[in-house]
């Protein structure tokens, strides 16, 4: 009944700009003039059209029905915020092949996955981990927004889309591919080097297992990625393009030339003596970031899809924004103004203001340069830090590059669902200027009014995305 009534519900109305008079009042009142009258209604109208205003109409508003991973911590969505929770470090040394002979020999490695019941057989030994990990975290969070298996029959497959993207594609198929023309020619290339290694094919291979016709392709922009997705997917189902999507990021780079070039580009830690301790956003002995890998994905439905399904609703996505810095390939902007900008446009796109927001799931790499960067340019939005409390998911997991949004996504919506914030752990020297509550190694709990998420990527593209509890 609540779900009918919300439905059919008419449209919010402004209440009239003047007042009605009460003409039985015999007091002798001189009128307004046509000049205050006219200045009194501009006022009137701009502080109407300055109030946020969130969206309404349940066939644009997009909520948040299921959840599914691939992480350093499994599978499984509950115990992942579990262990960040916890304080858990999800790092350690690299034994997937012989590191010994790089500067950082150390990352989130994923070990154990297997895709058993997700993947058949021969496609599980044949698929890059990229893809592997896509499929198996798209399809569990079709199974945790009630769309396991048979159920997928009640939607409309030709109006449900895929979006997930990747920073760096099938690393593994393209770098085994190169080898192979170098050691023993083109003819020893494998069929399957193109199809598995371009950006597009995770969300094609997804789809295509699941019958989903709706819109279908990938946005790679670096370790944005994920919040991108989030955003076009949203505007897919606002603009009435599609009833649901799954959408988020996912990546496997650890690999040697992974690993070497961003060696070569020095932006990684070389804490090899401690590799637990080395993802230490906003300390001031901070070195570089830690490689991370996985996948991270969303159900994302318009409500009245979801309602009229009787879906389970996690949280609503109140919206995003997406810009670029236009500066520097690797750098940020050092005014700020890319990212300040980004923030401000992800609010007003959620009808939100920015007193509003009391927790950010910072990007916060562990770098010399974009930490600050970041916290200074949200002090430009935010100007009373006080109420807000900023964790980094990144201090346990490392950097997953384009999925790293997807993750942390989840863990912005369990923090919205339990009530807890994860700690940043590693926080022993912490740098001055932060001046924000960063949730320093002991999780601590919280009432999340509204929530942003910030992901940022090389080549100046900054994506901040927007969540709350859904309220009906």
């Amino acid at each position: 009944m609540q779900a009918q009534a919300l439905l059919q519900s008419t449209p919010l109305r402004l209440s009239p700009l003047d007042p009605i008079h009460n003409h039985s009042l015999s007091i002798n009142v001189k009128p307004p003039s046509l000049t205050t009258t006219t200045t009194r209604r501009r006022a009137v109208i701009s502080a109407v059209a300055a109030a946020p205003k969130r969206e309404k109409d349940p066939k644009k508003r997009v909520v948040i029905t299921g959840m599914g991973l691939v992480s350093v911590f499994g599978n499984d969505v509950d115990t992942y915020y579990e262990k960040l929770l916890a304080g858990e470090s999800g790092i350690g040394l690299i034994d997937r092949f012989d590191a010994s002979k790089f500067p950082t020999r150390f990352g989130g490695q994923i070990r154990g996955f297997k895709a058993d019941g997700y993947i058949d057989g021969k496609n599980d030994r044949r698929l890059d981990d990229c893809l592997r990990y896509c499929i198996v975290a798209g399809k569990k969070a079709l199974e945790d927004a009630d769309l396991g298996g048979d159920k997928r029959s009640k939607i409309d497959k030709e109006r449900a889309g895929v979006l997930v993207g990747t920073g760096m594609g099938g690393l593994t198929v393209f770098s085994d591919g190169v080898q192979s023309l170098i050691e023993r020619g083109y003819r020893k290339i494998t069929p399957f080097f193109i199809p598995y290694a371009i950006t597009n094919m995770a969300s094609a291979l997804l789809a295509i297992d699941l019958g989903f016709m709706g819109p279908n392709y990938s946005i790679s922009t670096a370790c944005a990625t994920s919040n991108y997705c989030f955003h076009a997917a949203a505007n897919h189902i606002r603009r009435g393009e599609a009833d649901m999507m799954i959408a988020g990021g996912t990546e496997a780079a650890i690999i040697p030339i992974g690993l070497g070039g961003f060696v070569a580009c020095r932006a990684l830690s070389q804490r090899n003596d401690d590799p637990q301790t080395a993802s230490r956003p906003w300390d001031q002995d901070r070195d570089g970031f830690v490689m991370g890998e996985g996948a991270g994905v969303l159900v994302m439905e318009s409500l009245e899809h979801a309602m009229k399904r009787d879906a389970p609703i996690l949280a609503e996505y109140l919206g995003g924004a997406i810009n670029c810095d236009a500066y520097h390939m690797t750098d940020p902007r050092s005014d700020g103004l890319g990212v300040s900008s980004c923030i401000h446009s992800s609010l007003e796109d959620a009808g939100v203001s920015a007193e509003e927001v009391n927790y950010i799931n910072a990007h916060a790499t562990s770098t010399l340069v974009g930490d600050l960067a970041e916290v200074n340019a949200i002090k430009k939005v935010f100007k009373n830090t006080a109420c807000i409390k900023m964790n980094a998911t990144k201090s346990m997991i490392g950097h997953c590059l384009g999925a790293a949004g997807g993750l942390e996504a989840i863990a912005t919506i369990k923090a919205i669902q339990t009530g807890w914030l994860h700690p940043s752990i590693n926080q022993f020297n912490p740098e001055p200027a932060v001046e924000f509550d960063t949730v320093a190694n002991q999780k601590q709990q919280h009432e999340i009014n509204v929530a942003i998420s910030n992901s940022f990527g090389f080549g100046g593209h900054n994506s901040v995305v927007a969540f709350s509890a859904f309220k009906p």
